[in-house]
């Protein structure tokens, strides 16, 4: 693995994953409903990266819904720790998320645009210093 690739896993350590950043295509804060669940906060820092550039070592287990404008995501995580680390949005293969805690060293990110502001709650606030969607972007 070059020095220029990123890393990240979950807690216990039986999934790793790694990644060039040239293959992160954005990053975000979604503070939609399923997003606050399923990492038990108000939002989900994440990196749009392109698929087939993360290497992922582990075995996945997978939980999907119908998001609430439609598409359906694939939530991948630990079976071992539950640590969420990636979600697919179904149909679109080129594309996965990963959640941005399950990097050893998030640093270096810099997010472009909040999504979902109309559920951000008054005690995890959406940052108004950078593009605020009211809902997903057009993909």
């Amino acid at each position: 693995m070059s020095e220029d690739k990123r890393t990240g896993g979950c807690l216990c350590g039986d999934i790793r994953y790694s990644f060039d950043p040239a293959a992160v295509i954005s990053t975000h804060h979604c503070h939609c409903t399923d997003c606050q669940k399923s990492t038990g906060s108000g939002k989900a820092t994440i990196l749009f990266v392109v698929s087939d550039q993360i290497q992922i070592e582990g075995e996945l287990k997978y939980f999907s819904v119908t998001g609430t404008d439609g598409a359906e995501v694939s939530r991948g995580f630990c079976g071992t720790c539950g640590s969420p680390l990636l979600s697919q949005i179904v149909g679109l293969d080129a594309m996965k998320i990963i959640k941005a805690g399950s990097l050893d060293d998030s640093s270096w990110l810099t997010i472009d645009s909040n999504f979902w502001t109309t559920s951000a709650n008054p005690w995890s606030p959406a940052d108004e210093s950078i593009a605020c969607m009211p809902r997903n972007p057009q993909l």
